[in-house]
């Protein structure tokens, strides 16, 4: 049973291809270490220590390589550089691919999802005039071409992938899992991924997680991710939660889980549907046809 939570953690379960699906846990590889800044562990199916060790250091160097694209907390990031200079030369084609992922979000949600709204975050956090920095909000106005990414107000326009960046990580893991011949695969980054079966040939099992911890609904996937988002987590502030609405209206504390057939755009949606009223989430899920709302509490 996985339980979600906003925790920035990894967890990855797979078995080879060589590996029938029935084959017994008790034969896996293990590996304990860290990713995104948090412990992490993986359990791969049907190989020997040996034969798991290329995979670890695969994913290891894969996480590392993603956060250097689009961490917010990483100076030397793709991110925080285009954040510090207002420009990137030579986007990373995962920058670019996620990029176009928030265009369609946020059309599709009527601007709820905005990656610009980081002067709003920074100003609330530091007690700074938030007035001022709602007026750099706009991921309309951000230019982005194959070549290079402009924001509209240096020094003033920042942008945060926090939403999104999180789910389109634990998607391309996963790809990389199957890559490798692991056909059976549950990566848990906070997002979930589920590729193919469990080893007892069942779905995978998922618990969703409400406000409180306390898990409120199992679901089943296959081939499918599901992400949640907490509108009222109060990570960082004692007055906003990790979530804001770019028109500074004050969200109601709810927690959402979205499914869809990757994470990234679950993540997305969770993210999304936080900041909008009750009445307008059913058009947005209506613009994604495979997403589902899972959990609304």
């Amino acid at each position: 049973m996985t339980l979600l939570s906003r925790r920035r953690f990894l967890t990855i379960s797979a078995a080879s291809a060589a590996c029938p699906a029935i084959a017994s846990p008790a034969t896996a590889a293990r590996w304990r270490g860290s990713a995104l800044g948090a412990p992490a562990s993986m359990q791969l199916a049907g190989l020997t220590d040996t034969q798991a060790r290329p995979v670890f250091a695969a994913v290891e160097a894969e996480v590392t390589r993603l956060e250097d694209i689009f961490s917010l907390y990483r100076p030397k990031s793709q991110l925080s550089r285009l954040n510090r200079d207002g420009f990137l030369m030579q986007p990373a084609p995962e920058l670019l691919s996620l990029f176009s992922l928030c265009t369609v979000l946020h059309q599709n949600s009527g601007g709820a999802f905005d990656p610009t709204i980081q002067p709003l975050w920074a100003a609330l956090i530091n007690g700074d005039d938030a007035t001022t920095a709602r007026k750099s909000i706009g991921w309309d106005k951000v230019t982005v071409n194959n070549d290079v990414i402009r924001l509209p107000y240096p020094g003033q326009s920042a942008l945060t992938l926090n939403g999104v960046a999180q789910g389109a990580i634990t998607d391309r893991i996963a790809a990389l899992l199957r890559s490798k011949g692991l056909q059976d695969v549950l990566v848990d980054m906070g997002e979930v991924v589920a590729l193919g079966q469990t080893h007892n040939g069942r779905d995978w099992q998922v618990g969703l997680a409400g406000a409180e911890g306390q898990i409120t609904k199992r679901i089943s996937l296959r081939d499918r991710a599901v992400a949640t988002s907490d509108a009222g987590n109060l990570m960082l502030t004692d007055a906003h939660g990790h979530i804001l609405n770019p028109t500074g209206h004050t969200l109601a504390r709810r927690v959402l889980s979205v499914s869809a057939n990757s994470a990234a755009l679950a993540d997305g949606l969770s993210t999304a549907l936080c900041a909008l009223s009750d009445g307008d989430i059913p058009s947005v899920l209506n613009s994604f046809q495979d997403a589902r709302l899972e959990m609304k509490v």
